[in-house]
Formats: C-alpha cells, sequence, structure tokens
C-alpha cells in the first residue's frame, strides 16, 4: 500500500491507499503549533497506527508545509514557520527509520488532481491553494514539477500586480517582504481587509454571507478580492499558461470564484483570449494526503 502523511499548519493527517487509488484508512491529529519536535513524533504514531491497524506496511510519502532548500536540503518557506531552517527530511528519516520522500504540500496537491483528480488527463495543471496562506503546485504529465531552486509554483510570494496606489507598500509578510500576493489573498487576509473597509472581524464564510444578502460592504469586499485574484493569477497565465487551473484550500468554496474569476484573468493577460478551465479540486481537502501517497507511484 502507499502511505501519504500530510503534516499541514493546522493538523497532520495521514491516508493508506491501495494501487488503485481506493482508501484503506485515514486518521488525523491537531498540529502542535511551534513544536517541530511534536510534530516530527507525531507523524511517525501516526505511520505505526496506520500500519498497525491495516496490518500491512508502505512505501511513505510526506507532504510538508514549506519545501527544502535544494542544497542543504533545509526546510525553507513554510508558513509553519518553525519548519525554515531545520533538516526535516533528515530528522524524519531518523524518527521513522525508513525510506521516505519528502515535497511541499502543495506539489502534493497538485500530483494529486492531476493523477485522478480534477485535472487527470491535462498535461500542465496549477494547482492553486488559497487558505490561510496563498500557493500552488505544479503538476506535468501527473508528475509534480519543482524546479532546480524547488520554487515551481511560489506565486503567493510575488508583488501583487498591477497594485494600485492604495495597495502599496503592502502588509508585511512572514517571508520578510512586503505586499506578497499571499498578504491579499489568503483568508485571512480577506477578513482583515473587511476590518480595514470598516467591516466586523469575520470569517470569510461570514462575509460572503452577507454578500450574498446584499450587503454593500461585504459585496466590495469580495470585489476587490477577486479582482487581486485575477491579477495574480494572470501573470501565471502570461508565464506558464497553464492547460487548467485546479483550486483548492478553503477559499476555492466560494462559489462565485468559478463564475467570476475567468473574465477577472481575462482583464489582465496579455492575449486578447483566456480559455484555460479553473474548476473546484476534486479531492478537496484530501489531495495533499494523496499526492504524497502518490509520491512513490512510478
Amino acid at each position: 500500500m502507499f502511505i501519504g502523511v500530510d503534516w499541514g499548519g493546522t493538523k497532520i493527517e495521514v491516508v493508506c491507499l491501495e494501487l488503485d487509488g481506493s482508501e484503506l484508512l485515514r486518521i488525523r491529529r491537531d498540529t502542535p503549533r511551534g513544536d517541530y519536535q511534536a510534530c516530527l513524533q507525531i507523524v511517525r504514531e501516526l505511520i505505526d497506527e496506520a500500519e498497525s491497524k491495516t496490518d500491512r506496511t508502505g512505501s511513505i510519502g510526506i507532504g510538508i508545509p514549506g519545501s527544502l532548500e535544494p542544497v542543504s536540503r533545509l526546510g525553507k518557506g513554510g508558513s509553519s514557520t518553525w519548519i525554515n531552517g531545520q533538516p526535516v527530511e533528515e530528522d524524519l528519516k531518523q524518527v521513522i527509520g525508513r525510506p521516505i520522500r519528502v515535497v511541499n504540500d502543495a506539489d502534493c496537491f497538485a500530483a494529486s488532481e492531476a493523477t485522478d483528480g480534477a485535472g487527470a488527463g491535462y498535461s500542465v495543471v496549477f494547482g492553486v491553494i488559497i487558505a490561510s496562506g496563498t500557493g500552488a503546485g505544479v503538476a506535468i504529465n501527473g508528475r509534480a514539477h519543482h524546479g532546480p531552486n524547488n520554487s515551481a509554483g511560489d506565486w503567493g510570494h510575488n508583488p501583487l500586480p498591477f497594485a494600485s496606489a492604495n495597495e502599496l507598500p503592502g502588509d508585511s509578510c512572514y517571508c520578510g517582504k512586503s505586499g506578497c500576493i499571499e498578504t491579499w489573498l489568503s483568508g485571512y487576509s480577506f477578513s482583515r481587509d473587511f476590518v480595514r473597509h470598516g467591516g466586523e472581524d469575520l470569517k470569510p464564510s461570514e462575509i460572503m454571507k452577507l454578500k450574498r444578502s446584499g450587503d454593500q460592504r461585504a459585496i466590495a469586499n469580495y470585489d476587490r478580492w477577486i479582482d487581486r485574484v485575477g491579477r495574480g493569477l494572470s501573470v501565471v497565465v502570461n508565464t506558464l499558461d497553464p492547460d487548467i487551473f485546479v483550486m483548492g484550500g478553503g477559499m476555492s468554496n466560494i462559489e462565485e470564484l468559478y463564475q467570476d474569476l475567468p473574465q477577472k484573468i481575462a482583464q489582465y493577460t496579455f492575449s486578447p483570449v483566456f480559455a484555460t478551465p479553473i474548476v473546484k479540486s476534486m479531492h478537496g481537502d484530501s489531495s495533499g494526503v494523496r499526492g504524497a501517497a502518490w509520491l512513490w507511484r512510478e
């Protein structure tokens, strides 16, 4: 069987898959935020529990909330900042005591959706994740593409394109820069922007409920956000022009996005034509852990 581990910022999850993709078992625990050593131990305990309950052993793929710097192999770029600078891959090998494969969780998401999800059958899949952060994975012919710097898909840490004067310099980002796309598009940013314009401190789902009831402040908040998503992804089209966008993360549950985003991207792309499908992920919150399992699928 294939064992996938999704080491996320809020949960650590393990799934066991058969070769045909059918699920044998899924278990999860809350992530001990900020406690690197405790995270390592939970990963080991969940794998042990999964193999005990299935009475089988399996290959182990792990998606982490960041990536590995290609020279030192230390963690980098993690929104779960406690992995940054840590020898994540080596520590996991020591704790687990077996061969493992470790990649960025967004790469796992893209590979999962490209293999047997919403992007199946497309050559170049750009798997967008807009949740507590903003990132993406690139899958080519069903396999995650990392690049020599292990930075493919890090569109969330480019500046917001076509920024207006009142969007500059932008909020500070955990990466050390200001005005990153992530600081405008994430779920936290959606709520923060509502407060900035005189609204209450609400969850994105609550703001969208107000928007659908006709609240003008909430409507304006959504309009600003979808325009920024369009600007951000227009640069991806101009650079990579993927065959399909597969949307994931909590903000992908905003149904209006699929109607409104195509015309917003088209407004900012160099090409006068924008015909790229934009679809919701098939496996949703499970894509990351499934993609991690598929790291050993030849």
